[in-house]
């Protein structure tokens, strides 16, 4: 499943409606977890799930190298967290996220960034579409680096 930045429920629809049979990982902004909390992320990837009930797809909260972000979107029931890997909590965040069934990134995947692109304007759709139509490599858990 290849990777989209989004930063607002629009953009995370646009992503939702050009993802196709393959699915999408809406990934939210770096070290949003820290600024923006669980919370905000959770309801906007659900409501953009709510308007595209057929698409496929996961939402993965970034938490740069903050343990207690992370901590706090495994207990708000975050499914894919992202924690840089060096992070001195991130043995006790990896424990939390297990018990919970959460998977703990320790970096974020490649990914198409949505901030700077106007949905309006086909080419920047056409640049969308294009992304999430690349091959994932089979041997691969992350989508190539563009």
């Amino acid at each position: 499943m290849l990777a989209v930045v989004v930063h607002a429920l629009d953009q995370a629809e646009a992503a939702l409606a050009a993802a196709g049979p393959r699915g999408v990982l809406l990934l939210s902004a770096h070290g949003a977890g820290g600024f923006a909390g669980p919370g905000w992320f959770l309801a906007l990837v659900a409501e953009a799930g709510r308007r595209h009930p057929d698409a496929r797809w996961d939402a993965a909260l970034d938490c740069a190298d903050a343990a207690g972000s992370a901590l706090a979107a495994v207990r708000a029931g975050v499914r894919v967290i992202i924690l840089d890997g060096t992070c001195a909590g991130f043995a006790a965040v990896a424990a939390a996220a297990a018990e919970t069934g959460a998977r703990l990134l320790p970096a974020r995947p490649p990914a198409f960034d949505l901030a700077g692109i106007d949905l309006r304007r086909r080419d920047d759709l056409v640049r969308l579409a294009a992304w999430l139509a690349m091959e994932v490599p089979q041997a691969s858990t992350t989508p190539p680096a563009s």
